[in-house]
């Protein structure tokens, strides 16, 4: 199977190091002819995880993306949300025909509310059935070093999804499948806010404890949210018997492309949700907050499509609101937090 990326930020570039690693060629869409430039002198990406040296005999680089979805089976989809139109500017329904499309995009479509997926069906008559998730838990920073993680995919067919992970699977990461392609990109929008939210709660100057507790309540906002748009294995502890192909317990709620990404999101230095929410915390305008980050906070527009989203069919989501009206409608941080206090109990 020829596999093409789109992207060339961190996450692209752990994948295209994933996949390289593993010896398989890709064609790699990369948006500034600079950076293409600098791969093929350096072998490194100039911008994002430099320390990753990339085999060139295996990089067809391009600035084409129609080069990529031309040339590939499987196209791996790693810009953020709020890039995704404009990156896949000038391609038609025909150059997706017979294609199969892997998402890595952890957010929603900024302009239309919608899930990548509904995107892609509604704009290019992707079907559902070709179209795949790769997510977390699992930070470019951790993949660079070679540190063990763990990505989730998702897809209808079974033994189609398994395959596809199958040429990510190594040494340092473990892959993990299952058939929850709506819930788990919901899950991986939701996390983002709340991380978001965890990083004000830090430049706020709240401990430990109070975090603990945030999280709890985020999680179980999280599972709301989920149930309400039909995700059925919610409950902690009960799995549906075992997957018939790879024969391990199915996912609930508690696997770790739902609980363990929040967790990691909400805690870990590398998540940048949480250092665009620390910096609001510490005082910083979100303008400035944009400013000063080099890369994209997904939680920053998937809070106002989640409430968008939620005006439409309302589930209780005080946490994520409360962020809503923070990044967008003026509310102070610690005004925010003193009424989340209460609600916390």
């Amino acid at each position: 199977m020829q596999i093409g990326v789109l992207g060339s930020g961190s996450w692209a570039t752990a994948l295209a190091k994933i996949l390289t690693d593993n010896k398989h060629p890709i064609y790699w869409w990369v948006r500034q002819e600079s950076v293409l430039e600098q791969l093929k002198k350096r072998r490194h990406n100039p911008q994002y995880l430099p320390s990753v040296r990339f085999d060139l005999s295996l990089l067809q680089l391009t600035t084409d993306a129609k080069e990529v979805v031309r040339n590939a089976d499987l196209i791996v989809l790693a810009t953020p949300s709020a890039y995704l139109q404009t990156s896949l500017e000038g391609l038609t329904a025909e150059d997706w025909k017979g294609k199969k499309v892997l998402s890595a995009i952890k957010g929603l479509i900024p302009q239309e509310n919608i899930l990548v997926n509904h995107y892609l069906q509604n704009k290019f008559g992707v079907p559902l059935d070709d179209y795949f998730t790769l997510l977390g838990p699992c930070h470019a920073e951790e993949v660079a070093e070679e540190k063990l993680s763990y990505l989730t995919f998702s897809g209808i067919d079974a033994a189609a999804t398994l395959n596809i992970a199958n040429y990510f699977a190594t040494d340092y990461i473990n892959t993990i499948t299952n058939q929850d392609i709506l819930g788990v990109q919901y899950a991986a929008v939701l996390k983002n806010i709340y991380a978001l939210g965890a990083g004000i709660a830090h430049g706020l100057d709240y401990g430990d404890n109070f975090l603990s507790v945030y999280i709890a309540h985020a999680a179980d906002e999280m599972a709301s949210f989920l149930r309400q748009f039909g995700e059925e294995h919610i409950t902690v502890g009960v799995h549906q018997g075992e997957d018939p192909i790879t024969h391990r317990k199915r996912p609930n709620y508690a696997a770790s492309v739902y609980l363990g990404d929040l967790l990691v999101t909400c805690y870990s230095p590398h998540s940048r949700n949480r250092r665009f929410g620390n910096m609001i915390g510490r005082g910083y305008s979100v303008k400035a907050a944009q400013l000063e980050m080099s890369m994209v906070a997904e939680g920053y527009e998937a809070c106002r499509c989640i409430h968008a989203i939620n005006q439409q069919d309302p589930v209780s989501i005080p946490i994520a609101e409360m962020i809503y009206k923070i990044c967008w409608e003026g509310v102070r941080a610690e005004e925010g937090f003193k009424q989340l206090e209460q609600l916390m109990v």
